[in-house]
């Protein structure tokens, strides 16, 4: 007996920008009752990824990102440096 192979479509998932994702991640640790600016430093200083929330997928939105990017993507913002 043959069986058909059945093709299941995902939904497309159109990629965030990282100031759309760090927004999401702001939101979620927020939401979630912490102080999200110094959860998301420390992230980002430590790269220890407990500092996120598992809530909304944050933690897996951050890990896909890539910290030195952002830092420096931080770091043009402050001073106004276009790239």
């Amino acid at each position: 007996m043959k069986k058909d192979t059945i093709f299941f479509e995902s939904n497309k998932v159109e990629p965030m920008t990282n100031r759309e994702a760090l927004t999401q991640i702001y939101t979620a640790l927020q939401e979630r009752g912490y102080n999200a600016i110094d959860q998301m430093v420390g992230y980002l200083t430590s790269g220890d990824p407990s500092y996120i929330t598992s809530y909304a997928n944050a933690r897996n939105i951050i890990l896909k990102m890539d910290r030195d990017e952002i830092l420096e993507e931080i770091l043009c913002s402050y001073l106004g440096i276009e790239r």
